[in-house]
């Protein structure tokens, strides 16, 4: 006996041929052998039924679909209404308007269509351009010359890619007293400059404690739990350091300030970075991210090149010029806020506690002499 599944191969590429006879001759003597309960016999059953419609055999489609109405299963039963609803459906006649007739003229002689074909193999002729006949010869290999030149352009090309270098500085604001600095030098394409593994090896001597990763293309720094004073000092090196590799002087400057209203202070920034001296430095790519506690609002002139969102300011570097940033932001007075939460616990444990006394107690007090 075959299997569910060459059983279930055969009808469905019989299916696929419109071969309907075949398709109900083979299944008629072995679909008892597959119960209606399961889903074998259910999907038989059904492209049993396919076939008897394909062969205008209703009634006997009709007989296998009151089987499936039978079934327990919901799904089953919905196919089979919809599938007897298919096959008691009237067939629509098609009105004789429809179809075009065409009749041949007898008057037509044959001989009139003579030329007609000539000409149209004078245009074929024409139009398609036989070269089964004409001699290639033989291949020939590309010259030196052309090799050399394609050795050259992909020469010239390793150094230019390996000069996209993407530098991205990220300071950590959210907590005021704890900052952290980290800096991402990326070589997008191949390989790292000699200034970059300078750079590097600077940075490992000046940054002995600092956490340093590096691999083939990328090289991290970053520093942690630093106040504002020790910021500013780890960014000077930074800009320095590189400005001097890059043959030019560069600079940064931070000044900060901040208001206090009681529960909340209000911290003033302006940052200018001056990148006179890096112009002609192709494909760098420098960027400033800027992680702050709550939305910053930005100060004074627009910037294009600066990206705002809830808690992060994205500052797109322009070299050759001075770039300024000034921006602001909200942040809470938490160490006033936990003494004033403490004050507040005492104070209504001691006035509880005043209260409690003063109602005293119902136990029975001895009589005084």
């Amino acid at each position: 006996m075959k299997t569910y599944e060459q059983v279930l191969g055969t009808v469905e590429f019989a299916l696929t041929k419109g071969e309907y006879h075949y398709c109900v001759e083979f299944l008629l003597p072995i679909i008892e052998s597959f119960p209606l309960s399961s889903k074998e016999g259910v999907n038989l059953r059904t492209i049993l039924i396919t076939a008897l419609c394909g062969i205008n055999k209703k009634e006997d489609a009709k007989r296998f679909c009151k089987e499936l109405l039978k079934s327990y299963d919901i799904k089953t039963r919905e196919n089979a209404k919809y599938l007897m609803e298919v096959i008691d459906s009237p067939e629509i006649k098609k009105p004789a308007n429809w179809n075009i007739k065409f009749e041949s003229d007898p008057s037509l002689n044959k001989k009139s269509l003579n030329p007609l074909r000539k000409k149209r193999e004078i245009l074929e002729k024409k139009k398609f351009i036989n070269v089964t006949e004409t001699p290639t010869g033989e291949t020939k290999p590309f010259q030196k010359g052309f090799s050399l030149i394609i050795f050259l352009v992909l020469l010239l090309l390793i150094p230019l890619l390996s000069g996209c270098v993407k530098v991205e500085e990220t300071l950590d604001l959210s907590e005021i007293d704890s900052i952290t600095n980290n800096l991402v030098i990326e070589s997008k394409y191949i390989g790292k400059f000699p200034w970059q593994l300078k750079f590097e090896e600077k940075m490992k001597d000046i940054f002995p404690e600092a956490e340093i990763l590096q691999d083939e293309s990328t090289f991290s720094l970053k520093d942690k739990n630093l106040n504002i004073e020790d910021t500013k000092q780890v960014l000077k090196i930074i800009q320095n350091t590189a400005g001097e590799l890059a043959g030019g002087s560069t600079n940064i400057e931070i000044n900060t300030n901040q208001k206090n209203f009681i529960f909340f202070k209000k911290y003033f920034y302006r940052m200018d970075l001056d990148l006179k001296s890096i112009q002609d430095v192709d494909n760098l790519e420098l960027i400033f991210k800027i992680i702050h506690p709550n939305k910053a609002t930005i100060t004074g002139k627009n910037n294009s090149n600066l990206e705002i969102t809830k808690n992060q300011l994205i500052w797109n570097l322009n070299q050759g010029q001075i770039n300024s940033l000034e921006f602001s932001f909200w942040s809470l007075n938490k160490l006033l806020i936990g003494i004033s939460i403490i004050l507040i616990i005492i104070i209504l444990a001691y006035s509880l506690r005043f209260y409690r006394f003063k109602l005293g107690t119902d136990l029975p007090q001895l009589p005084s002499k």
